[in-house]
């Protein structure tokens, strides 16, 4: 009988005390399971978050230096630009009609690549 309140000051519980300890050690099991499932991903849900944020920024950037390069080099053909008129000629508008399309070309496409993901989840 001794040997048992000594095993209970150490901290060495028989597993077998009744509806009560079987109750707690439960509740134990559960909320390590939720902290396990739910508080460990949540803390690396931040680094992957970080990674990905960065890498949309630099693929917008690209994205519109890309299409800058586009508009700059179709303002530069002889095609839409007459040197007689100071403006830049009656067709200055369509290198930024073409890029305009091209852009919308493109957010469609990254727009169409995340419904599919969105759908496949």
């Amino acid at each position: 009988m001794t040997e048992g309140r000594a095993d209970q000051r150490r901290g060495l519980v028989d597993v077998r005390r009744g509806p009560l300890g079987e109750a707690t050690e439960f509740k134990d099991l559960v909320v390590a399971y939720a902290k396990q499932e739910t508080v460990e991903p949540l803390r690396n849900l931040g680094h992957d978050l970080a990674f990905g944020i960065a890498g949309a920024l630099m693929i917008a950037t690209g994205v519109l230096f890309g299409l800058l390069a586009l508009l700059r080099g179709l303002q530069e053909l002889a095609v839409f630009n007459d040197p007689a008129e100071v403006s830049g000629g009656r067709f200055s508008w369509v290198p930024y009609t073409i890029v305009a399309v091209a852009g919308a070309l493109v957010a469609a496409f990254f727009f169409a690549r995340l419904a599919r993901f969105l759908r496949r989840d």
